[in-house]
């Protein structure tokens, strides 16, 4: 049977295996070259062209001037190089899922194209999988992860199929009642925390000690918990980890997946079968934001998770990965003009349409999250000249609103362009309406090598007239109306 796409009127195969319809491995003597793919050089020279084209072609206006840029080619080369990485370590037939993590650009053609390059999609809200099944992704290419399901959301994703990992033992409860009330192909799992520390950023640690996902395992008494959970439903199937994402080195990744394969060893030999047929490893592999070279790449993770967790590949077990970060992130741009240039104390200060609105992160935890700047003319050329330090500024109205401070480039001077590198996940998909900014226009782009560049609208510029509507323009009275009501 087949889901039907409402945006598209089309229908598309669900009934697969929910962890198969890989894409077609690549030839041998070219997995190498795909896997560890990750100079940057290609890509940085198909960005310079889109810049100029976007300053040519008119995206970049007085109207519009701060866009985002996304590099298909590259998001289609990312996408290959994932494949081919697990394809080349893992048993021929192994089931295997790729499921993009919505939530690092949850923009419905962006989904729709690593669709076609034969990704699936983990969202954690209503709203992720409403984007996910709008761009054509059928239930059994689908993850629900989320720390705070509700009945509601669990009924939706039984109700469709979709594979669900529970984050805990109450929400297990819930998914016991569904279970008892109806029937559903959804490949249920649990989540676990092997509770094994954090990186250098806190906040993306999710195997600490104290972190709010999944069941801790070494608190008293979980293991044993976990494991009856399975030997007394049979219809657990998978289990879940995630180590955590940026700041989190390879060797914590490889231990949090050894440490999930053993339990999942372990519950099959209490069980006396093979119960657990699929393992989650999560994603969370690093990206340099130093360089355009990609690194680490996709290769080496799984060439070290192989040494590490040989088991893991032996084809027993499927495998879904929920890779978000590392797909995007090197294949977005934020460029915008520099409406002023002036001087503060002695240092020169550009200030840019770009700011907190469009890198929250950078904007408050700069030590954590520093953005690369490039320096583009007015035509949207490459700058020259001497390193000058200075500063780089948003619009906002508050005196940390600075995309890169001290930062040695070319000087920007007034009409001139300020790109933000790095920045196509977490950041221009995840708007922060600081003074009410507008989200700025999303393209995506593909460049012929030769000058040439065609674009496509990914998102459109947020007008006045949105932001105003968003805000409650349509109950600009409702306070002034409102009165208490008597009791009789």
């Amino acid at each position: 049977m087949g889901t039907h796409d409402d945006t598209t009127g089309s229908t598309v195969d669900d009934s697969r295996d929910p962890v198969a319809g890989r894409a077609a491995a690549a030839p041998r003597g070219d997995v190498d070259a795909i896997v560890d793919a990750g100079s940057g050089a290609d890509r940085a020279a198909r960005r310079d062209q889109a810049v100029r084209a976007a300053v040519e072609q008119g995206l970049l206006a007085p109207g519009a001037p701060i866009v985002g840029l996304l590099d298909v080619t590259g998001i289609r080369e990312s996408a290959a190089e994932l494949t081919a990485a697990f394809d080349a370590v893992v048993a021929p037939g192994t089931p295997m899922l790729h499921a993009f993590a919505v939530k690092a650009t949850p923009l419905v053609p962006v989904l729709r194209l690593l669709h076609e390059e034969g990704i699936g999609a983990e969202v954690a809200s209503p709203g992720e999988l409403a984007l996910a099944r709008s761009a054509g992704l059928p239930p059994s290419r689908t993850v629900l992860d989320s720390p705070a399901k509700t009945p509601a959301e669990l009924r939706e994703a039984l109700a469709l199929g979709i594979a669900v990992n529970a984050d805990n033992p109450q929400e297990l409860d819930r998914i016991d009642a569904l279970m008892r009330s109806a029937t559903s192909r959804s490949p249920l799992g649990i989540r676990v925390n092997p509770q094994l520390g954090g990186g250098s950023i806190e906040a993306l640690s999710t195997a600490t000690a104290i972190s709010k996902f999944g069941v801790a395992l070494r608190d008293e008494g979980a293991r044993e918990w976990v494991v009856r959970a399975y030997l007394d439903r049979p219809w657990l199937t998978r289990l879940h980890a995630h180590t955590g994402s940026q700041g989190i080195p390879l060797s914590l990744m490889a231990r949090g997946a050894a440490e999930t394969y053993a339990l999942a060893e372990e519950i099959n030999r209490r069980v006396g079968r093979p119960q657990i047929d699929t393992i989650d490893i999560g994603g969370g592999l690093p990206v340099n934001f130093g360089s355009d070279a990609t690194a680490p790449t996709y290769g080496q993770y799984a060439r070290l998770l192989r040494e590490a967790v040989p088991g893991l590949f032996d084809g027993r077990y499927g495998l879904v990965t929920e890779f978000g970060r590392s797909l995007l992130a090197k294949h977005g741009t934020v460029v915008a003009r520099v409406e002023y240039a002036k001087h503060a104390g002695g240092r020169p200060v550009a200030v840019t349409h770009a700011g907190v609105q469009v890198a929250a992160r950078t904007v408050y935890v700069p030590e954590a999250w520093p953005l690369r700047i490039a320096a583009y003319d007015a035509k949207g050329r490459p700058k020259s000249g001497p390193g000058v330090v200075q500063d780089i500024a948003g619009p906002a109205c508050f005196a940390g609103d600075l995309l890169a401070s001290g930062r040695e480039l070319p000087l920007l001077e007034q009409g001139d362009h300020a790109a933000a590198l790095d920045t196509g996940a977490y950041y221009f998909a995840h708007h922060y309406a600081y003074n009410s900014l507008a989200r700025p226009g999303i393209y995506g782009f593909v460049a012929d090598g030769a000058g040439g560049v065609a674009f496509a609208t990914v998102r459109e510029q947020q007008t006045v007239r949105e932001i105003v509507a968003e805000s409650g323009g349509a109950h600009a009275a409702a306070l002034t109306t409102l009165r208490a009501s008597g009791r009789g």
